[in-house]
């Protein structure tokens, strides 16, 4: 990811001669995790959209959404830690990328997902390219990458080390591989987002509206930190919360500060 370079050493600068710190912003083979998240492409009426829920612990997540300018693309992405990375994010060309884990603990030689998002952002105006870039770049962990451009192209590449990268046109994607038993709970968010696209009465609000509820949106130790439903065709995204929303675009994005109470009773805290 040569095109990174540059931002990568102006990180390094900022923490000073500290070889550790250095390899922590690498993203160079991340410690194993293990997250829910879902996600979906809608190709209907009012689409192409990609709509998915970031379900995580709050205390180690970046609070920040963000547009960016570091390489004369603009690009609108929910910011990650420790620098540069990014869970999902939809760049001026009309590129969407999101992201959920593999489903195991498997570790290999590469880069953290969030980094490898950041450079096909950063890099790539098309399915076609993304799916090349993360077909090249070797991943730390098991990660499900969907893709989508303002065409209606899509792609999900199913990714995990010493593995070839499985590119599918799976419009639906969890937290499992194809794998023989995976997690029941991965598998009924799955099923129940793969019924909904089935439904032919289906909508881009109702479809939205499912990813507000049981299962796909959950409580607890992971909560469901926020909805993001991307319209790249639009240049939009609306980050969605019970309650709340917002829509950022790229020509009118604008800077607002938010709080949210996670549990059982979510509630909005302005």
């Amino acid at each position: 990811m040569p095109e990174l370079v540059a931002p990568y050493d102006h990180a390094c600068n900022l923490v000073g001669d500290d070889e550790v710190a250095h390899r922590i912003l690498s993203h160079y083979r991340p410690a194993p995790e293990r997250s829910g998240c879902s996600q979906t492409v809608w190709l209907g009426r009012e689409g192409p959209a990609l709509i998915r829920n970031f379900d995580y612990p709050p205390d180690i997540v970046s609070d920040r959404f963000e547009l960016t300018n570091w390489s004369d693309t603009r690009v609108i992405a929910k910011a990650q830690r420790p620098w540069g990375g990014c869970v999902d994010g939809m760049n001026e060309e009309g590129l969407v990328a999101s992201v959920t884990l593999g489903g195991t603990r498997t570790q290999g030689l590469g880069f953290s997902i969030i980094l490898i998002v950041r450079y096909i952002l950063e890099t790539c105006r098309r399915v076609h390219d993304a799916v090349e870039a993360l077909c090249r770049v070797p991943v730390a962990l098991p990660q499900n990458v969907t893709v989508l451009d303002r065409s209606g192209d899509y792609a999900t590449v199913l990714l995990c080390p010493y593995k070839r990268p499985l590119i599918s046109r799976q419009k639906a994607c969890t937290n499992h591989q194809r794998v023989a038993r995976p997690p029941s709970s991965s598998m009924t968010r799955l099923q129940v987002i793969q019924t909904a696209l089935e439904d032919p009465s289906m909508s881009l609000s109702r479809l939205t509206d499912l990813f507000l509820r049981p299962p796909l949106y959950t409580s607890g130790s992971h909560p469901t930190l926020y909805k993001a439903v991307y319209l790249p065709a639009e240049g939009r995204v609306d980050y969605v919360w019970p309650g709340n929303s917002w829509s950022q675009r790229f020509d009118d994005f604008r800077e607002v500060e938010y709080r949210h109470r996670f549990g059982a009773a979510d509630r909005c805290l302005q």
